[in-house]
C-alpha cells in the first residue's frame, strides 16, 4: 500500500510538473491572423509595414528597416501602410498615400520623417505640407489636387481596412504573407523584428513550394 501511495504520488508530481512546463512555455512572437488578408500582388510574398510619421518607434526604426528592404529577393514585395487613427495620424496618413500616387514617396519619405520628428513640423494642414514638399521638389499644385482626388479618398478608404483586418492597435506593426502579425516588443528589438520577418517569409516560400510539387 506504502509503494502504490508513493507511485501515486510520483505521477502526481510528473504530472504537475508537465502542466507547470506547459504553462511557462514561452509564447510565439507573433499572432496568426484568424482571417488572412489577400495580399497586393498574388505570387509574391507580402512583407507589410503599418507606420505613422508621428511615431518616434517608427522613426526609430527606419535606419534599421531600410537597408532591409533594399535587399529584399525579388519574390517579396514589401509595402508601406499609413495607420490611420484620426487626428494627425490622419492628415499624415493621407499625405503619404498622395506622395505615393504622385510616386515622389521614396524621394521625400526621410524628409517628411525628419521634419516631423526632428524640426518638430506639424504637417497637418495640407497648405502647410505643400509648402514643405515645395522644398523638396515636390510640385505644390499637383500635390493640393491629388491630395484631394478621389483616388486618394479611395485608398484612404482602403489603408483603414486593411489596419481593421489586420487588427492592429499600434504601431511599428509588421504583417508577413497577410497572415502573421508581430510588432518590435513582440520580437524583442529592431532587429529580431526583422529576422522573424525573414524566418516568416521563409517558412511561407516553403509552403508555396510544398503545395507546388
Amino acid at each position: 500500500m506504502r509503494n502504490l501511495i508513493i507511485s501515486a504520488a510520483l505521477v502526481a508530481a510528473s504530472l504537475f510538473g508537465v502542466t507547470a512546463q506547459a504553462a511557462e512555455a514561452p509564447a510565439a512572437p507573433y499572432v496568426e491572423l484568424a482571417n488572412p488578408v489577400p495580399v497586393a500582388e498574388p505570387g509574391k510574398i507580402e512583407v507589410v509595414e503599418l507606420f505613422w510619421y508621428g511615431c518616434p518607434h517608427c522613426y526609430a526604426f527606419e535606419p534599421v528597416i531600410n537597408p532591409w528592404v533594399e535587399k529584399l529577393p525579388s519574390d517579396v514585395n514589401f509595402v508601406r501602410i499609413p495607420a490611420m487613427f484620426g487626428g494627425p495620424w490622419d492628415a499624415h496618413g493621407q499625405m503619404f498615400l498622395t506622395l505615393e500616387a504622385m510616386g515622389v514617396e521614396h524621394k521625400v519619405h526621410n524628409a517628411v520623417f525628419n521634419a516631423i520628428q526632428k524640426e518638430h513640423k506639424k504637417l497637418t494642414d495640407k497648405n502647410d505640407m505643400a509648402d514643405f514638399l515645395a522644398t523638396q521638389g515636390v510640385d505644390k499644385d499637383k500635390f493640393l489636387a491629388t491630395f484631394d482626388s478621389f483616388a486618394i479618398k479611395g485608398q484612404i478608404v482602403k489603408a483603414r481596412e486593411l489596419a481593421k483586418k489586420y487588427e492592429i492597435t499600434g504601431v511599428p506593426t509588421m504583417i508577413v504573407n497577410g497572415k502573421y502579425r508581430f510588432d518590435i516588443g513582440s520580437a524583442g528589438g529592431a532587429e529580431q523584428a526583422l529576422q522573424l520577418a525573414d524566418q516568416l517569409v521563409a517558412k511561407e516560400r516553403a509552403a508555396t513550394k510544398a503545395a507546388a510539387n
